[in-house]
């Protein structure tokens, strides 16, 4: 049997596929496993032993399309489940499954404030996409490899930080996502010894006034490593301290501590982090009671009511305290 996984973006999400794609491997007798994804996601799952091929898309879904069409599949999960992916399923005429995304009952919940959300993390609605194949979760949790030549080596690092830091990944999808500028500062600050700032390069102005407040126990880190080099200094972290953000399930693929901040969205809709064989390292850091949260399933450029109550009262001290070792 020859599957095609399809999950187009984005760093998490993609992340968050991962038990899917090891427990058909390893639960499906000779099953051939295909991946179709976004070329700059490409190396999330290129080095993963349970995938035979990665089908990148750049800018021209038609190209991909056709180049899916050549390899004869004999069906499609879709782990995306948009327009996109609605035409490459039209395309190949092939049996498939797509997840449940929850549209519905997400957009009772930001617009109405009606809950009926399933309490069902999104890895088992993921997983239950390819229930008719007999598949089970097997309880393993994340994955993301990453070969020894693409890791960040131990010398990149200042001297201080080689034994050990706090990753603090600073970055986040959208505004509301994200503490504001001088609350990183401050968290920075209460962070006990060495930190590794994890960031793109849209982060690094960011990243500078952290530095320039803290001192030099903070190493700026975003902007200087692609997305396994980053990944590689959160796995060695000690704690990593993220936001709602692919940096926070990075780390819960590797088993890291962490301590996840989250802003306009909520867990609720399913994407915490996720940590089954030790659920214990998995922190959440929330505002609870505030009547507009969430305000979106995804997030916004600036908080639609001015306060932005979500960030502004976050329990930094908490946060730090809990990166402790």
């Amino acid at each position: 049997m020859k599957l095609l996984v399809l999950r187009f973006s984005s760093i998490g999400d993609i992340v968050l596929t991962s038990p899917v794609l090891r427990c058909v491997k390893e639960q499906v007798p000779g099953v051939e496993l295909h991946v179709a994804t976004k070329s700059a996601f490409a190396d999330l799952v290129r080095f993963n032993p349970h995938v035979s091929k990665v089908h990148e898309l750049g800018e021209d879904l038609g190209a991909l399309t056709q180049q899916l069409k050549a390899e004869g599949f004999d069906g499609v999960i879709d782990l995306h489940h948009n327009l996109r992916t609605a035409r490459v399923k039209r395309a190949l005429g092939v049996p498939a499954h797509s997840f449940n995304k929850l549209n519905i009952e997400k957009w009772l919940l930001v617009n109405l404030r009606i809950d009926r959300i399933p309490r069902v993390h999104i890895v088992d609605r993921y997983l239950a996409t390819v229930a008719h194949l007999g598949v089970k979760n097997d309880g393993r949790g994340l994955e993301l490899f990453i070969p020894p030549d693409r890791e960040v080596a131990l010398e990149a690092l200042p001297e201080p930080h080689r034994a050990g830091y706090v990753a603090l990944a600073i970055g986040a999808a959208h505004a509301t996502k994200r503490l504001p500028a001088r609350k990183l500062i401050e968290l920075a600050g209460l962070v006990k010894g060495p930190v590794v700032l994890i960031g793109g390069p849209e982060d690094r102005e960011v990243a500078r006034s952290i530095v320039s407040a803290v001192g030099g126990r903070v190493f700026d880190a975003t902007g200087r490593f692609d997305i396994l080099g980053s990944a590689s200094l959160i796995r060695r972290a000690r704690t990593v301290i993220a936001h709602d953000s692919g940096a926070m399930h990075i780390a819960a693929a590797f088993q890291r501590p962490v301590v996840s901040i989250w802003g306009n969205t909520v867990p609720l809709f399913g994407m915490g982090p996720y940590i089954p064989l030790h659920p214990e390292r998995a922190h959440i850091s929330e505002v609870n009671d505030l009547p507009c949260r969430p305000c979106s399933k995804i997030g916004h450029d600036h908080c639609p009511k001015g306060h932005f109550r979500c960030m502004e009262q976050q329990d930094l001290r908490r946060i730090a305290e809990l990166s402790l070792p």
